[in-house]
């Protein structure tokens, strides 16, 4: 008579897929992905298009709702901290990049109701990310008290010269860049490759941006290369009254899809 064990197959325990963390990949790997999400926005652009437009008129909105609220003051760091929460908004483009490469139909009715895999896990991103805002928001008005005490914000016409008219001025630039740069390259780790990740695997959050930051950490020329390149472009946008968003918001988010999938190989 047969045991148990002839009968039944061995139960293997589930091992983890092993990834490449693409080391290897120069820095003008950057331009590639930029060429693909290029790519991405050409084939079928009204969608795309459509996507940045909305995100251009919500910008448009919140920078109204600021002037008539008496709060300019936190219009630089709220330009600042699109960059934070920006990977999340990005998630229909990176829907779209995602179903074309599949061959896949893509329409502006995929782009906003995404599925993503992982199911409501780039919401607990998005709730870390709007945190990081938040406090990002509150550390820039610090900073402007201990440099320039409790005096009122003079207001935009008058900032400029504030700025870089005084050593005072200079000084509280030369702090916020630091500590704004910090709070960008921590977000930047977490969410550029965690939010299309959650989109494309079944993974929790805490996964994803552990993965990412260590993604980032092994790719740093790359990655540096990248920054780089949202950040150029990204100021551009905003030069004409950000109406640029409309182009260069889908085309960053095409080819952020890219640069994930680029350096997270199976």
């Amino acid at each position: 008579m047969n045991s148990l064990d002839d009968v039944l197959p061995p139960i293997l325990p589930s091992q983890p897929p092993a990834y490449d963390l693409a080391r290897h990949l120069p820095s003008g790997a950057a331009l590639g992905w930029l060429m693909k999400g290029w790519d991405d926005l050409r084939d079928n652009p009204l969608p795309s298009l459509a996507y940045g437009a909305a995100v251009f008129l919500i910008s448009i909105g919140l920078v109204g709702g600021l002037f008539r609220l008496g709060l300019d003051y936190f219009l630089f760091p709220a330009l600042a901290g699109f960059m934070i929460v920006a990977p999340v908004i990005a998630t229909g483009l990176y829907e779209k990049s995602r179903r074309r490469a599949e061959g896949q139909r893509v329409d502006l009715a995929y782009m906003i109701l995404v599925q993503a895999r992982s199911g409501l896990q780039i919401f607990f991103i998005g709730v870390l990310l709007c945190l990081l805002l938040t406090l990002w928001f509150r550390s820039a008005v610090l900073i402007y008290a201990l440099f320039f005490g409790v005096l009122p914000f003079p207001g935009l016409d008058h900032v400029a010269s504030m700025l870089f008219g005084t050593a005072t001025g200079w000084w509280m630039l030369l702090v916020g860049t630091l500590i704004g740069g910090l709070f960008a390259a921590f977000s930047f780790a977490v969410s550029v490759f965690s939010v299309p990740m959650l989109l494309n695997e079944r993974l929790d959050a805490f996964t994803a941006m552990g993965t990412s930051i260590r993604l980032v950490w092994n790719n740093r020329r790359p990655m540096i290369a990248w920054g780089a390149i949202v950040l150029v472009i990204l100021v551009l946008a905003l030069i004409p009254g950000m109406i640029g968003l409309i182009l260069a918001f889908p085309l960053l988010g095409h080819a952020t899809w890219h640069a994930y999938i680029a350096i997270r190989q199976p």
